[in-house]
């Protein structure tokens, strides 16, 4: 994997639900991948890789994880992530809320997924939960991550400042995410709404529900037909 798919995959396993088989299986994997990582892509300030400023604060996160009980873990998960706070890991649901133009978005998605061979059953997921479209931006390639993840940037940063605001350990996971894209990252919820209107017309109606955090991880197999 390149260094932005190794950023990428870690931060889908992280996002997931703090619970045993994280915590206990999967933990030791997402060191071993973190280490993989060049030396300068985990150290702030080099210019030879867009993330790696926010990457460095993946080191700390884990410790974070390693440290802290499970069922601490698990509280501080479903309070950050709660619809009540604005703060969504479902992608689609900032730019079309809990409309019916939801749908289509949906199927958009998985459409996405499918033009570049890959489909899975995302765990019982939705297709947009950001865990899952971040495991297959760490396997389709740089190129197609890019483009699923740039497309639903607007979210992806409102979320971000949003959790940085709630002072939650996970900013530093959603850091790493926004830092493999291209370009600065919006510094106010007012930029972060601007990414959506310089694109493709869209409604920002997502704002005062969200669905509740499901415990899911993303399960890939390639198309073949």
């Amino acid at each position: 994997m390149t260094p932005t798919a190794l950023i990428r995959w870690v931060a889908a396993q992280c996002l997931c639900y703090p619970d045993e088989r994280l915590l206990r299986e999967q933990l030791p994997l997402i060191r071993e991948a973190l280490a993989e990582l060049p030396t300068h892509a985990q150290s702030p300030g080099s210019p030879e890789f867009p993330g790696d400023a926010a990457a460095a604060g993946l080191p700390a996160f884990l410790g974070h994880l390693a440290a802290t009980p499970e069922l601490e873990l698990a509280a501080h998960y479903v309070a950050t992530f709660d619809s009540r706070n604005r703060r969504c890991l479902y992608l689609t649901w900032w730019t079309t809320g809990d409309t019916r133009n939801r749908g289509a978005a949906l199927v958009a998605v998985q459409d996405f997924y499918r033009r570049y061979g890959m489909a899975g059953d995302f765990g019982g997921e939705l297709p947009d939960f950001l865990p899952v479209m971040l495991e297959f931006a760490a396997l389709a390639g740089d190129a197609a991550g890019t483009e699923l993840l740039d497309g639903h940037r607007a979210g992806l940063e409102l979320l971000r400042l949003s959790v940085e605001q709630s002072g939650s350990p996970y900013a530093a996971v959603l850091r790493a995410v926004c830092g493999t894209l291209p370009g600065p990252s919006p510094r106010t919820r007012e930029e972060a709404k601007a990414l959506a209107r310089s694109g493709p017309p869209q409604e920002l109606v997502g704002i005062d529900l969200a669905p509740a955090p499901i415990p899911a991880s993303a399960l890939w197999q390639k198309v073949t037909s």
